[in-house]
């Protein structure tokens, strides 16, 4: 496929999944007291289906929310995985570092009171799914290092390298305001960057994978060949044909792909009651 192609290609297919219309939960939860510490709830019937916890990409900018993903945190419970989308402090609001980290730990430490889950994000969502699967490599001292970590990670077409994502200026500057600065990138990185910590420290013992389209236009391929390359425990998956937002769009080839990866992520762990 042709660059030119692939780039209107691209461009009907972001019209095409960010237009469809949110789909409304059935359950609202707060997890902290800012506006932005809540999340959506889709309980599966099995009150012991598999716990799935979807992170919203949109540059970790306060313009996106997490609506776009509600169709596909509906789809997945209707595939038997409860789902929560959760909302975070985002730059350009409360969030960036230190606040959106803040969240995002915290979210993932407390919704679901135990019972294991697996964190799926959508591109800068993929990077805190993927920062999460690696807070037991964090120092001791930081306020995010834990030493217990989820279930599993599923990132679609994730932010992998904030190095790479200011090199290559993804979004106009994203993952500089991410961190405060360019000033403060430097210091922030071996706390806030997936891939630093990796290959730095070494794989995460969380079972990974990193699912993207070959026809990604949003994201640079280096991303998630060069984050595998550093975490040997983690897979990546290669789908032909496929771009960067086919992946959250329900009842596409690629969201059935999505659904076996959590399949098999999940299996063989407990459930438990809704959080």
């Amino acid at each position: 496929m042709s660059e030119t192609a692939i780039r209107e290609t691209a461009a009907e297919e972001e019209a095409r999944v960010l237009g469809l219309a949110p789909v409304d939960p059935p359950l609202r939860r707060a997890y902290g007291d800012h506006p932005d510490q809540v999340y959506d709830l889709w309980p599966a019937e099995d009150p012991d289906a598999p716990m799935v916890m979807l992170l919203h990409g949109g540059y970790w900018r306060d313009a996106y929310d997490r609506t776009h993903l509600s169709p596909l945190a509906a789809h997945l419970a209707g595939a038997g995985f409860t789902s929560v989308l959760l909302e975070y402090r985002r730059a350009g609001g409360a969030g960036g570092y230190p606040g959106t980290f803040d969240d995002i730990a915290l979210a993932v430490d407390t919704i679901p009171a135990g019972r294991p889950v697996v964190l799926l994000g959508h591109c800068s969502g993929g990077h805190l799914a993927l920062w999460a699967g690696a807070r037991a490599l964090l120092p001791e001292d930081s306020r995010w290092h834990t030493a217990a970590g989820p279930a599993g990670v599923l990132a679609l077409a994730p932010v992998t390298d904030l190095v790479g994502a200011i090199k290559d200026d993804l979004s106009t500057g994203a993952a500089v305001e991410l961190l405060g600065g360019r000033e403060l990138v430097a210091a922030r990185l071996p706390f806030a960057d997936p891939f630093t910590i990796v290959r730095g420290k070494g794989p995460t013992g969380v079972p990974t994978v990193v699912l993207h389209g070959a026809e990604d236009a949003e994201v640079p391929l280096s991303q998630f060949r060069d984050y595998a390359a550093a975490d040997p425990g983690a897979e990546l998956v290669s789908l032909p044909g496929t771009g960067h937002y086919t992946l959250i769009e329900p009842g596409s080839p690629a969201c059935a792909v999505v659904i076996d990866l959590l399949t098999r992520l999940t299996a063989h762990r407990p459930g438990g009651s809704t959080p």
